[in-house]
């Protein structure tokens, strides 16, 4: 009998102490309802509006404008249609494509805008869609394809902006959120992590140092925003991996701090005019610290040195290994390149580095079209960069003197000026252009408006370039 007793006391205790249990539970259940269930909401309804939807319109080219059934017309009816006042007909192409890309305000009472380069490439109109149903024509204030970024201008009311994080609090397995109009269906957030950082290699030609993401980033997201959980901006989403076009969780944008730099330059001056060193580099591999007998972990190798170039003015020589650039730690080649290319022309910097296993501090002045920081398996020819015009030194098939002009990108100053590929550059405010070294020489003495004189298809041309 006792022993039923106690069986049935046990019972009533186990089962008072789950009651309570349970009645805990459902406190602490309707105590996290009544606080809120974990959200970003609140966040976002303060961020969103500081991005935008972007539309653009550009021209086709007239070798894709007059097609019939995915064929080309023949040349009688192209000629036809190109001078009819309406040229469209059943099964033809428009003379223009619209695309759809992203934007956020950076800065509202300017109506500063950063997209992506390659979302406005080539535009002839530009339309921004603000997140309260607004539309305004924009502005392009100026684009850099090295880093893929554009500014735009919009004059609205009441903007919004959203603010720079610093870029050197952000670490792998950060939370973010990336904000966008993938695929032209409007505002849409995803959200990841932070995946990785100081990505590069999509396109060796240009300044890369991308934060990796596995937020879902689409077609259309580009020029969005990539947030941090306290709303700040730390990257323009700008590229993904993807074999068929879609969200694949590798997704890359710009830094702030790179798009903080490229927009002071592009407000400044409508394109980037890049600093340079003039020297050629390598990454300071172990095997190669070790040959050089240096005491470091990373850097970036000197293995040649341009005449007449910042560098050599400075004092740098073959062998020395760079470790710092005023004050910032240089990783590798691309670190460096990457300061030195969104430096001021004419910037003092201070140089420190390893020299037969010493170190020193040298004092240097960034140059101009003369010299490049640029990796050493580039393998490009000698070139510099002129008002968004890119120049190349005379082939041995080429005959007479001067600098030969390799690619210009739209809407720069050259191009407006009338500067296009293949043109020679012979004459500098009609003083002779014997090579780089010397083109370089009359820019730097030109204050404001360069007269070029060039040769094109056997005729001279004179072209102001401001």
């Amino acid at each position: 009998m006792r022993s039923q007793l106690s069986v049935k006391l046990v019972q009533f205790l186990s089962l008072t102490l789950l009651f309570t249990f349970a009645v805990q539970a459902q406190a602490i259940s309707t105590g996290a309802l009544m606080q809120g269930i974990p959200s970003l909401a609140s966040m976002l309804k303060e961020v969103t509006p500081a991005v935008v939807s972007i539309r653009v319109t550009k021209s086709m080219p007239a070798a894709e404008r007059f097609t019939f059934n995915g064929e080309q017309m023949p040349e009688a009816a192209r000629r036809y249609f190109e001078n009819s006042p309406d040229s469209t007909i059943e099964g033809s192409r428009q003379p223009y494509v619209t695309g759809a890309g992203s934007g956020v305000i950076v800065n509202a009472g300017e109506g500063l805008i950063i997209t992506n380069h390659h979302v406005v490439d080539g535009a002839s109109s530009i339309s921004v869609q603000l997140s309260d149903g607004r539309t305004a024509e924009a502005k392009l204030l100026g684009t850099d394809e090295s880093t893929d970024v554009a500014l735009l201008q919009i004059q609205a009311e009441d903007l919004l902006g959203i603010e720079f994080a610093d870029i050197r609090t952000v670490e792998v397995g950060d939370y973010v959120v990336a904000i966008g109009n993938p695929f032209g269906i409007g505002q849409t957030v995803t959200s990841g992590i932070v995946s990785a950082l100081g990505r590069a290699g999509l396109n060796n030609d240009n300044y890369e140092d991308f934060i990796q993401t596995d937020a879902a980033i689409n077609l259309g997201n580009s020029g969005g925003a990539l947030i941090d959980m306290e709303g700040r901006l730390i990257g323009i989403n700008t590229a993904i991996i993807s074999g068929n076009g879609g969200s694949n969780g590798i997704g890359f944008a710009v830094p702030a701090n790179m798009v903080s730099t490229v927009m002071e330059h592009l407000k400044r001056d409508g394109e980037v005019r890049r600093g340079l060193l003039g020297v050629a580099i390598s990454d300071a591999t172990p095997d190669i610290v070790a040959a050089l007998n240096a005491n470091v972990e990373s850097g970036a190798v000197v293995t040649s040195v341009q005449r007449d170039s910042a560098a050599e003015r400075a004092g740098i020589q073959i062998s020395d290994i760079i470790v710092e650039l005023d004050g910032e730690r240089v990783e590798g080649s691309r670190e460096l390149r990457n300061m030195v290319g969104l430096m001021l022309q004419d910037q003092e910097v201070d140089l420190v580095l390893y020299r037969d296993g010493e170190r020193e501090t040298l004092r240097a002045t960034i140059g101009g079209v003369a010299g490049q920081a640029s990796r050493v398996d580039q393998r490009l020819p000698i070139s510099a960069e002129f008002r968004g015009a890119r120049l190349e030194i005379l082939g041995s098939d080429d005959t007479g003197h001067g600098v030969k002009v390799a690619t210009v990108e739209q809407r720069s100053s050259s191009w407006d000026a009338g500067l296009r590929p293949g043109d020679l550059i012979i004459e500098v405010n009609r003083q002779a252009v014997t090579d780089l070294t010397a083109f370089n020489a009359l820019i730097k003495a030109v204050d404001s408006i360069a007269a070029l004189t060039v040769l094109r298809e056997g005729r001279q041309l004179l072209l102001f370039v401001g």
